[in-house]
């Protein structure tokens, strides 16, 4: 059983696929075609994202195929950077981009008043574009004052997490892909995969 996944960001392929490797299934990156769709994520919610690019990339192949939408809510920001999260800084702009605008956002915001959480909703469409799976997976947190550890990617670096005292750039590989949104979100995803007709 082989299962597209659709994104083009090399980080989530490299999460993703780490955190599904015990899975019975084939995970094949979209990126690893020759040819593949260029999905606009318009979409108003994470959910809205994550379905519109599992669907338009199953029926393009006409296979199963399984997209994930993520977002970082800062409470002080009013629950921003959001569905924007990736293009926080604009179009094309980079992680350090992303992490600099935020740190500038919240500047002079005490510690704790930087409250914030990571969403994550992972849907599964099969070949004709009929989402068969829709989860989400969520973690709350705080964002540190500066950039710590050189792990992960994205908000990583800034994404701290009371319980163990670090930021998610620190926790290391295997901790972040237990504990956190996205890997909560695909342990869900996994235990609903089962029981689907075509296993």
């Amino acid at each position: 059983m082989e299962i597209i996944l659709a994104t083009g960001n090399l980080h989530k392929v490299e999460e993703i696929t780490d955190i599904l490797k015990d899975l019975n299934v084939k995970i094949k990156p979209m990126t690893s075609f020759e040819k593949y769709p260029e999905v606009v994520e318009d979409g108003k919610t994470l959910q809205d994202n994550a379905i519109k690019k599992a669907t338009e990339v199953a029926k393009y192949f006409r296979s199963w195929a399984i997209a994930d939408d993520t977002g970082l809510e800062v409470h002080s920001l009013n629950g921003e950077p959001g569905v924007y999260s990736s293009r926080y800084a604009g179009e094309h702009c980079t992680y350090e981009d992303n992490n600099k605008k935020l740190l500038k956002a919240l500047s002079g915001v005490p510690m704790e008043n930087r409250q914030a959480r990571f969403r994550c909703v992972i849907a599964l469409s099969d070949p004709e574009g009929n989402v068969k799976i829709l989860e989400e997976g969520k973690i709350k947190g705080y964002i540190a004052e500066s950039l710590s550890g050189t792990a992960g990617f994205g908000y990583d670096p800034l994404f701290y997490v009371p319980k163990y005292e670090k930021t998610f750039a620190e926790l290391g590989e295997e901790l972040k892909n237990k504990i956190s949104h996205r890997a909560l979100a695909l342990q869900a995803f996994k235990s609903r995969l089962a029981n689907l007709a075509f296993f």
